[in-house]
């Protein structure tokens, strides 16, 4: 799956969550905006003289633009702003919490910004608003002085919209600064129809996301941890880095579960990785775990040919390259877009050998290559629900219509994997999402109409690996899932399926390549 917790196609189908137009016209909002622009005119109004932003702001409010206006992805569009810009480590360190925090608690902030501006959230100029979210995430949840915050936001709206639009912003900004957060709370949760819209205004979650991370507990049995999994996705995750084995050691400090996790020293990780020319790279560690168990599942054996059916942008990949290079083992990956393809062939750089990519369809895959792979991973393409403390603006995009879509995929891609499977095969079917939809319901849709496939005990595999106790709830299944409040890792799923030598498993087995 990508490492940005996306729900991208894999299949060359055009459609689905990731390809929605960009640059979005914002005109159906009506012809008269916040701030008494006329929206045809804006252009045309005198700005002034320039007015002073500080370089951290200026960047996050670039980035809120980016992934308002052209469904950017913030992980990806804040690098490369903050290099631009020259930033130093503090005020990197500024902008990216600015950026992340303002994205991560959106739908509050549009909450009590709509009840100071006496108006609906959507009826504000999109990029007036996006300066009155990022001066609300200030003025409500860090120690930046309200003067500083509502000015050099008042100063970003008149650059770029002009005195009229300046004035509007100004004096929302002036109502909000009156009261505390407690106090904001207290008003924008009075207005709640229903207890899950209070927690939802409270812990800035869609009603939706939240009611399918209280279903995914209460399967463990677990309900009772919704909250704190709700204020784990709204924390900033430390970094995790992934060291190749074979090809590089894990330094200090060491993460308690992937015995090839640990922590960032500090700094740039980024210096740490092209030190090590990629052997040292950023992984979540729940990301590492899930890679690990398939290599664990079962004694390796030389010669086994291994697959990364969705392996785009390849750090698992490379992590499945390395142990293999250990054992002897073929891997091969297969990633249908070809950008993504690229991707993957640069992760693997770093690994000695030479490693197949293909560029198939991941739901054909297993019959053009029928019976030919002893272990393959499908880190399917998800909703990304279980990645939202690094992927913020994820929760505000996805609707259950994604996931009404993304599950027939899922099925599909879990199904060509386990027809690529040799008799004894094992399949890693993995998500970055805790749906139920899309991880216990896709794996027994698929085993529904299948008598050649068992199911391992994977939670028992993942225990074997974690260099020590890992807490792992069950619903009798033997699947895994990983939480970011229980774990420190993301909300990653794990199911291990074995194909066994039926007859239809010995004729594929004779069509192998």
């Amino acid at each position: 799956m990508s490492g940005q917790g996306d729900a991208r196609r894999r299949d060359g189908r055009p459609g689905g969550p990731q390809n929605r137009p960009q640059g979005r016209s914002h005109g159906q909002r009506g012809s008269q905006q916040a701030g008494g622009q006329p929206r045809g005119h804006r252009g045309d109004e005198p700005r002034g003289p320039q007015r002073t932003v500080q370089p951290a702001r200026r960047v996050a409010y670039d980035v809120l633009r980016a992934v308002s206006e052209s469904d950017a992805y913030a992980n990806l569009v804040l690098p490369p702003a903050i290099a631009e810009a020259g930033l130093g480590p503090q005020d990197a360190a500024l902008a990216t919490e600015l950026a992340y925090g303002t994205l991560r608690r959106r739908g509050t902030y549009d909450a009590i910004i709509a009840t100071a501006a006496d108006r609906p959230a959507e009826e504000i100029d999109p990029a007036v608003l996006d300066a009155l979210r990022l001066a609300t995430h200030q003025l409500l949840a860090t120690r930046v002085a309200s003067h500083a915050a509502v000015n050099e936001s008042v100063n970003l709206v008149a650059s770029t919209q002009g005195r009229g639009a300046s004035s509007f912003a100004n004096a929302v900004l002036r109502r909000i600064a009156r009261e505390t957060p407690g106090e904001w709370e207290d008003r924008i949760e009075s207005s709640a129809r229903s207890d899950d819209e209070r927690l939802a205004l409270r812990s800035a979650h869609p009603v939706w996301v939240i009611r399918a991370l209280r279903r995914a507990l209460a399967a463990e049995g677990r309900a009772d941890e919704l909250e704190d999994l709700l204020d784990a996705d709204n924390a900033s995750p430390e970094v995790t880095l992934v060291a190749l084995p074979g090809l590089a050691d894990p330094g200090e400090p060491r993460r308690p579960y992937a015995p090839t996790a640990f922590g960032s020293p500090g700094g740039d990780p980024h210096r740490v990785i092209a030190a090590t020319g990629g052997t040292v790279r950023v992984q979540d560690e729940g990301s590492q775990l899930v890679a690990l168990a398939l290599a664990a599942a079962a004694p390796i054996t030389s010669g086994e040919r291994w697959l990364d059916l969705c392996a785009g942008p390849g750090g698992k990949t490379a992590l499945l390259a390395a142990i293999a290079r250990e054992h002897d083992v073929a891997l091969e990956a297969n990633e249908v877009i070809p950008t993504r393809a690229r991707l993957v062939r640069n992760a693997l750089r770093a690994v000695p050998g030479e490693v197949v990519v293909h560029e198939e369809d991941g739901r054909s895959f297993g019959a053009s290559h029928p019976g030919a792979f002893d272990r393959i991973l499908v880190d399917a393409p998800c909703t990304g629900l279980g990645a939202l403390r690094r992927r913020p603006e994820a929760r505000w995009r996805k609707t259950p219509a994604d996931v009404a879509e993304l599950v027939p995929l899922q099925v599909e891609l879990l199904s060509s994997a386990l027809d690529a499977l040799a008799p004894g095969g094992i399949v890693a079917y993995v998500t970055c999402s805790p749906h139920l939809a899309e991880t216990t319901g896709v794996v027994q849709e698929v085993l529904r109409g299948r008598t050649d496939i068992t199911e391992l005990d994977a939670r028992g595999v993942l225990q074997g690996v974690s260099a020590s106790p890992i807490d792992l709830a069950g619903d009798g299944s033997g699947r895994v899932q990983l939480w970011p409040h229980r774990h420190g890792t993301d909300a990653m799923f794990l199911a291990l399926l074995q194909r066994t030598a039926t007859e239809q498993g010995d004729a594929n087995s004779e069509e192998r390549d």
